[in-house]
């Protein structure tokens, strides 16, 4: 019997400790926020890639799956981004983004960027509260790239570092 009392309360205690150790969403969404605008206020890298349209750089990992009018599918492994331009707005443009905002009226992160003049935003929507799952919006100006993720934070710097890199020719 006090051996079953000493097990329950270790696992208890394990329960208690590892649930006090996950960040809540307010803080993976400052420590998001602060690695998106950190991301948008470096000095972008040199392009990789280009279309027609534009030139941008694709971190190592991620590779061009698919190109259409105005989007490229972009994969890293088994996430999926789509990366939405306008080549006609420019890097201070608020169009994109208050076409997204229109789209969906409940996102659960707003935050807007401003650099030299250049705007940059990123938008997140809880969509599995759980499985803390959520689509994440990143974008600069005429820019913007989607995705559906648990991985909150290196997605949305991924997306910015991709974002931020985008010229039009």
């Amino acid at each position: 019997m006090r051996l079953v009392a000493l097990k329950a309360l270790l696992i208890f205690g394990s329960i208690f400790f590892l649930g006090a150790c996950s960040a809540s969403f307010e803080e993976v969404v400052v420590e998001t926020t602060e690695a998106v605008e950190t991301e948008l206020v470096q000095e972008t890298k040199e392009v990789n890639e280009s279309n027609k349209d534009i030139e941008y750089r694709l971190p190592f990992g991620v590779e061009k799956q698919e190109e259409t009018e105005n989007n490229i599918i972009l994969k890293n492994g088994s996430r999926t981004y789509i990366l939405f331009y306008n080549q006609y707005e420019d890097r201070n443009s608020k169009v994109v983004y208050e076409s997204t905002l229109e789209q969906n009226e409940e996102w659960d992160v707003k935050e807007v960027f401003e650099k030299d003049g250049e705007f940059g935003y990123l938008l997140v929507k809880i969509l599995d509260e759980d499985k803390e799952v959520y689509q994440i919006v990143a974008g600069v100006g005429g820019v913007k790239l989607t995705t559906e993720s648990n991985s909150l934070k290196s997605d949305a710097v991924t997306m910015m570092e991709i974002a931020n890199s985008v010229q039009v020719k």
